[in-house]
């Protein structure tokens, strides 16, 4: 399967000037539900409006996606998409699922969450985090969704002694998000395991991409190129996304030859192998 990453990354330029909005999509490759092989390409980067957020990025970003990665319906079917709460609109998550997607995400409507939450019958206590628990969300969709989807009830404890309540959408089966989370998909009778694993699968999505906008942010220097027009902002991300995934195919072409280099991040591959000085010669055989 492919394994879509899409986070909202919000860009200022400067402080008299207009707010960008950069979003991007990285994939994660998995086969046959095996943990993530990280691939780290950017697929789709665009810049939108300061004042737009990703409940109006989401479908232009999807079909970009589509586009670049030539996704018809079978491989629709293969894809998880794993999105954050400004994509789980029930307007969104119904086009998601109508094109055949799988779909892991988080409830946009905090309202409803907390009306889905009240329903769970036993709550499970995170192993790593005595202040977070989860359940099943056991009342029905009511025709809610175009498709059947598991929900997932988390609530953590706040500074003031409340709830922070959030509903987890899913439309993987146990065993899958057991094997996603590297868990044997024999624990799929273990109710607790398998909760744990969506909430794990969940929490996942943070911090990958982060971290690749972080290294680019230093390594190529995005911060200090940036542009007033929003045309020439657009160029310059395109021209940013070319060049981040140029260094991950160099650093793979070269990987075998010089395995550490295979270990680097793209701030040290910038700094420390390509600014060192040298000679390029050509042999005529």
């Amino acid at each position: 399967m492919f394994l879509f990453l899409m986070e909202l990354k919000v860009q200022r330029l400067g402080l008299l000037q207009p707010i960008f909005q950069k979003v991007r999509i990285a994939p994660k490759k998995t086969v046959k539900f095996s943990p993530a092989e990280k691939l780290e390409e950017v697929v789709v980067q665009q810049v939108f409006s300061g004042n737009e957020s990703l409940t109006k990025a989401l479908r232009p970003l999807v079909e970009a996606a589509e586009s670049v990665l030539e996704l018809d319906d079978a491989k629709r079917r293969r894809t998880i998409l794993r999105i954050d709460a400004g994509g789980g609109t029930v307007e969104h998550v119904n086009w998601l699922l109508e094109r055949g997607y799988q779909l892991h995400c988080k409830d946009y409507s905090g309202h409803r969450a907390e009306k889905l939450a009240a329903s769970v019958q036993e709550w499970f206590t995170d192993p790593k985090d005595p202040n977070r628990q989860f359940g099943w969300v056991t009342l029905p969709t009511d025709g809610i969704y175009v498709r059947p989807v598991r929900r997932i009830a988390v609530r953590c404890r706040k500074k003031n002694g409340q709830w922070g309540v959030g509903v987890i959408l899913s439309t993987l089966a146990p065993e899958e998000v057991l094997s996603l989370v590297g868990e044997s998909p024999e624990k799929a009778d273990d109710p607790q395991a398998v909760l744990w694993a969506y909430v794990r699968f969940y929490d996942q999505r943070g911090g990958g991409v982060e971290i690749e906008i972080k290294e680019d942010k230093h390594g190529l220097g995005s911060l200090r190129r940036n542009k007033k027009r929003f045309e020439a902002q657009q160029m310059m991300v395109l021209l940013e996304a070319l060049a981040h995934n140029l260094l991950v195919w160099v650093r793979g072409w070269l990987a075998d030859a010089c395995p550490r280099l295979a270990r680097w991040g793209l701030l040290r591959w910038i700094r420390d192998a390509i600014h060192i000085s040298g000679v390029v010669v050509f042999h005529s055989s």
